[in-house]
């Protein structure tokens, strides 16, 4: 285990043996020195046999935290503890790191020294897929724009970012109030952002999202977003973050219109299989759904 590593890399888990078999040795095969990192697996006490796995693997510079299962925020908070690098690099236990992540997000902690990197994410749905971008990266789609150099807090998305501990800690970590689905992770780049930390773009520090949801499940993640958008508004109280998450005066009229068993919506329901658009309203019903009870019930 390095003594002094610069990176540390934190990934929360719960049960997921199956996908952590690919991400761990991707991350133990970095063009970046392996003295100069160490991988922090924060395991939500798994019953998998995630334990007997890790320890079957033998990567000299992992280590495995386990503690009770507090959510994504919990587990990265204990990954910010116990971890002894200057800078916290974020991913998940179903994200397959390129062999450049760490040098990639080294380049601009070293270049600037108070910035959050953010890389590039690309989603695949299989292994084939994953090693197709890997073979072809032209064909993947950016979230951003190549020479975007600067996001907001919008895209302070933890799967594929880094910033320095002290920072992390200054600001008080991620919010383990987010128990639901969705934007601990905004919510804490919010934070930082107010704090004075400017947030890079990456685009050469990439890594692969391996987890096919189905549509169902996205959309009950959706609605859970919907509540984590209030929850977030209401700790800050700032207008700009439902203005700039999709909460203002318009959609929320369109959406009162809208009901579950009332034209359009079963006829998104009958066409999201070969309509984008169909799959992309609907969405945005369900997620407004979530923060109309939300706006009900403040307990949510």
């Amino acid at each position: 285990m390095p003594a002094n590593p610069f990176i540390s890399v934190v990934m929360p888990t719960f049960n997921r043996k199956e996908t952590l078999v690919e991400v761990l040795p991707s991350l133990a095969k970095q063009t970046y020195p392996a003295d100069s990192y160490e991988l922090l697996l924060s395991d939500s006490s798994s019953t998998d046999g995630t334990a007997e796995m890790v320890a079957d693997m033998g990567i000299p510079n992992l280590r495995l935290i386990t503690g009770e299962n507090r959510g994504r925020s919990g587990a990265r908070n204990r990954g910010i503890r116990e971890a002894k690098g200057e800078i916290v690099l974020f991913t998940d236990a179903d994200i397959i790191a390129d062999p450049h992540l760490l040098e990639e997000h080294a380049k601009l902690h070293a270049a600037e020294p108070n910035v959050a990197v953010v890389g590039r994410e690309i989603q695949v749905d299989t292994l084939e897929e994953y090693r197709d971008s890997i073979a072809h990266p032209e064909r993947a789609r950016h979230l951003h724009k190549r020479a975007q150099k600067e996001l907001s807090w919008l895209f302070f998305l933890t799967g594929n970012a880094s910033v320095r501990r002290d920072k992390l800690i200054e600001v008080g970590m991620f919010d383990e109030d987010f128990t639901g689905y969705g934007h601990e992770d905004l919510e804490l780049g919010y934070r930082l952002m107010k704090s004075g930390v400017r947030i890079r773009h990456n685009p050469a520090a990439i890594n692969y999202h391996w987890h096919p949801v189905p549509f169902d499940e996205r959309l009950a993640r959706t609605s859970l977003a919907g509540i984590s958008t209030m929850r977030f508004y209401r700790k800050h109280r700032d207008p700009k973050i439902k203005l700039l998450m999709g909460v203002n005066p318009v959609t929320m009229a369109l959406h009162s219109l809208l009901t579950e068993d009332r034209w359009p919506v079963p006829a998104w329901k009958a066409n999201v299989e070969k309509s984008a658009s169909c799959r992309e309203l609907l969405t945005q019903f369900y997620y407004l759904n979530g923060v109309k009870a939300a706006i009900k019930d403040p307990n949510l």
